[in-house]
């Protein structure tokens, strides 16, 4: 007899391959981030905030499409739809490899955002595992996100150093690839869904009631800061820390190795079953401080310690929120509100990239850094409000 506490084999195969394909998909989305700030603006047009623009632009058409597709993946099933998007990315990564403009890298980004997936493979995710194993399935994608940071910090910068931006692009078509032969292999195809009694009307109660306007909110801000901070901190490792662009790749390793342990302990903490306020709010302490750290410290020393902070708060943040979230999704309209939170998310990017660079030029990092501070400090009232208590039927 299987404990309650364990994988169904079912779900193991399921999980298995959802993280696969997770993890592949986010190891090439993440390898341009330390490497557009840099090798963007030789690009024909670029500016800070054109480069900006460049990150951000993925993010705006997964903002636009997560919800759309989060609903359809309802309606005519999960595979699908994960097919389309990774096609998608396959011919934005192309578009970008062969520009020869920042206005092309702008394109491409856009191009690779419209493979909007996050909602229907979260759902997938759901889907195919019980209640109990729910919470688990989701800190174990976000988790793998975050290894796929940790990956893509190191092989980006290698690849650029060797091919430049064209050869990072068409690596991650290639790695488009192997995820639609993990979909055809590995995925199951999920459950169509037929007895809506609805019709398939977004129940705006459901997805944007409770606790989950805050959380939304959170992983926006996660993925915005992220950008923005992106923006600086390869330029500051060159200008502040004297650290050659080709040797950047073993700071980020080192820095994302040390923050697993802390990462790990609040992940753990979080799915304790307890109240997930306090390691929220540490998570999002250490992002903060971190970011403050990275941006404005001199010398290797502090920036190295920065962004272990940093990383510290991204990797808990990642698996933390989606696992809360999965709690309180509604069963019959699951990718949709899946699809609410990848909306804030990839909106997150755009805005990030977007008024990240726009701040950047108009008052340098100091600006950015306050900017977030104060930010931050309305986020942890927020979180310091929230009041979970699931209620939802899946």
């Amino acid at each position: 007899m299987n404990s309650p506490s364990a994988y169904l084999p079912s779900e193991r195969r399921a999980v298995a391959a959802l993280v696969a394909i997770y993890s592949v998909r986010m190891l090439g989305l993440f390898m341009v981030l330390p490497l557009l700030g840099l090798y963007a603006r030789d690009l024909m047009g670029a500016t800070t905030a054109t480069v900006g623009l460049a990150l951000g632009a993925y993010g705006l058409t997964q903002a636009a499409l997560q919800i759309p597709l989060g609903w359809l993946s309802d309606r005519i099933g999960r595979r699908p739809i994960i097919v389309a998007g990774l096609l998608s990315l396959a011919l934005g990564s192309v578009i970008a490899a062969t520009a020869d403009s920042i206005t092309g890298v702008i394109i491409g980004r856009a191009v690779q955002g419209c493979g909007a997936i996050a909602a229907a493979l979260s759902a997938l995710a759901a889907d195919c595992t019980r209640e109990s194993q729910r919470t688990k399935t989701m800190a174990f994608i976000g988790a793998s996100v975050g290894l796929s940071f940790m990956a893509a910090l190191v092989l980006g910068p290698l690849l650029a150093a060797r091919g430049g931006l064209e050869s990072v692009f068409m690596a991650i078509a290639g790695l488009s690839g192997i995820a639609l032969l993990l979909v055809m292999v590995g995925l199951p195809a999920g459950r169509v869904r037929v007895d809506d009694p609805e019709g398939g009307r977004l129940q705006v109660g459901h997805v944007l009631g409770g606790p989950l306007p805050i959380l939304y909110v959170s992983i926006g801000l996660v993925h915005a800061m992220l950008m923005a901070t992106f923006l600086v901190v390869p330029r500051r490792l060159v200008e502040s820390a004297s650290l050659a662009v080709d040797s950047h790749w073993w700071l980020y390793l080192v820095a994302v190795v040390l923050s697993l342990p802390p990462a790990l302990g609040l992940m753990r903490w979080g799915r304790s079953g307890q109240d997930p306020r306090r390691p929220l709010m540490l998570a999002v302490i250490a992002f903060v401080l971190g970011q403050w750290l990275a941006l404005e410290g001199v010398g290797i020393w502090p920036l190295a310690a920065g962004l272990v902070l940093f990383f510290i708060g991204v990797n808990a943040l990642e698996a933390l929120l989606p696992a809360v979230v999965s709690l309180f999704a509604p069963g019959e309209q699951r990718g949709t509100a899946m699809g609410v939170f990848a909306t804030a998310q990839f909106g997150g990017i755009f805005l990030g990239g977007a008024l990240g660079g726009l701040a950047v030029d108009a008052g340098g990092p100091g600006l950015l850094v306050a900017s977030c501070l104060g930010i931050a400090l309305f986020w942890l009232a927020a979180l310091n409000r929230l009041r979970v208590s699931p209620s939802t039927p899946s």
